[in-house]
């Protein structure tokens, strides 16, 4: 699959994953004071975007040190957002209401970058080569 295929069905797993927070968040609204129902939906949502990452995205077998590694990318989109929500508003002068999805939109080559990483690096390093001699 090629590198562009893999960023198309990447975007198209983080729409689900987006519309899975909400969904689980509104549900779990009924039952949980707000913080910890975004907590739990947070969770969830998270933990379902690694399997659709694995399979979907770089159709590959999902492993607990992926599993683990996996909220680095979810840091990763946070810390840029943050920054290019910073540098929009108070250095270029963008309306606050516009810049989150302006940042978003700039944090995707980042996250998928660093999921592809975490998702195609093998689990177990090669072992070195045999010398002949």
């Amino acid at each position: 699959m090629t590198v562009k295929a893999q960023m198309a069905r990447f975007v198209l797993v983080g729409a689900v994953n987006t519309a899975t927070y909400y969904g689980c968040y509104l549900l779990l609204l009924h039952v949980l004071p707000y913080l910890a129902a975004h907590a739990l939906a947070f969770a969830l949502s998270m933990t379902g975007s690694f399997f659709l990452t694995s399979y979907v995205t770089y159709r590959t077998r999902p492993t607990w040190r992926k599993f683990l590694l996996f909220p680095l990318t979810n840091a990763a989109n946070f810390a840029v957002t943050t920054g290019g929500v910073y540098l929009l508003v108070d250095v270029a002068g963008f309306s606050s209401r516009y810049a989150p999805p302006l940042a978003a939109a700039a944090a995707i080559p980042v996250t998928f970058a660093l999921s592809r990483t975490i998702m195609l690096r093998p689990d177990t390093p090669p072992k070195p080569a045999e010398r002949v001699g």
